[in-house]
């Protein structure tokens, strides 16, 4: 029995994604190039290897078989592929845990973990979505290489001794308007607004009440969230304006019928990642990250 690695990674593909046509676009394929790729595959098994249900696409039996088969060579496939990259003195090997906050794991670390999984497979990113104090302390305990840190308009103080801070990115506040809300042209016309506070430890809380100062009277707030796209789902239910980072807003789902608003004044938020600086640390694995965080930032297009 001759069997098709491509097409026994395409059955693969097809029990992860849970059907034909979500698994056509992680492969950007058409969904009949994946059906044709299946059907081949069960000639070749002489046994069928999926059954379509209403909630998609499951494996038989012969498909769980062949699916594990699958994983197996997958993993193969990636052993020799960090074995080769380990040959090259020149190419930074290991593995590197990343602590960060949940806008920065969506909109950089995610989409990081793919191109360090294409370009370097010798590098395995390990993101942890961490709370800032805890990461810190992780850090200094060396249970994570990396930590990504946020604060409102660059009020991070110098880092602490055997540590070291690379300034990633500043991005602008924006005020999310709840529906049906008349669009703010200046910052005078925020005093009236009921605004959605952020948690003490963030830096939209830190923004809001700069803002506060800014318009010298005390703003009026009702709910408080920690999460931003919880902040968002509040604006949607018209519990208030919020102040949120272009990361959050962009990088999340704004929900129809709520307004972004870009006003000037506003300021920015800076996000920093700190690391290890000894006389061995950050390593050449770390330093690898580091420099692909900053490449990646400095592509984003935001405003």
């Amino acid at each position: 029995m001759d069997l098709s690695a491509h097409r026994l990674s395409v059955l693969l593909a097809v029990h992860r994604c849970g059907g034909v046509v979500a698994a056509a676009d992680s492969l950007h394929v058409s969904p009949s190039a994946v059906s044709q790729q299946i059907r081949l595959l069960e000639k070749e098994a002489g046994t069928r290897v999926l059954d379509r249900t209403p909630t998609g696409a499951v494996l038989t039996q012969a498909g769980h078989v062949l699916a594990d088969a699958a994983e197996r060579i997958e993993g193969e496939i990636t052993a020799a592929r960090r074995e080769l990259a380990g040959l090259d003195d020149d190419t930074p090997t290991g593995v590197v845990r990343v602590g960060s906050f949940a806008t920065a794991v969506r909109a950089l670390l995610l989409p990081l973990l793919l191109e360090l999984g294409e370009g370097r497979p010798g590098l395995e990113l390990i993101i942890e979505e961490v709370e800032e104090r805890t990461g810190l302390a992780r850090l200094r305990r060396g249970e994570l290489d990396l930590v990504l840190i946020e604060r409102d308009s660059h009020t991070l103080p110098p880092p602490p001794r055997g540590m070291g801070d690379v300034p990633l990115l500043d991005e602008s506040w924006l005020v999310v308007v709840p529906p049906g809300n008349l669009l703010p042209s200046t910052l005078a016309e925020l005093v009236r607004a009921t605004w959605i506070d952020t948690d003490p430890s963030t830096a939209g809380a830190s923004a809001l009440s700069r803002l506060s100062h800014q318009l010298g009277t005390p703003l009026t707030t009702r709910h408080v969230g920690y999460d931003y796209d919880v902040v968002l789902a509040m604006v949607d239910r018209s519990l208030g304006y919020a102040l949120l980072p272009e990361l959050a807003v962009y990088s999340g789902s704004v929900p129809e019928g709520v307004s972004v608003v870009r006003l000037p004044g506003l300021g920015t938020r800076q996000i920093v990642v700190r690391h290890r600086a000894t006389r061995t640390e950050p390593g050449a694995a770390t330093t690898a990250v580091l420099e692909a965080l900053r490449t990646r930032c400095a592509a984003l297009e935001l405003g």
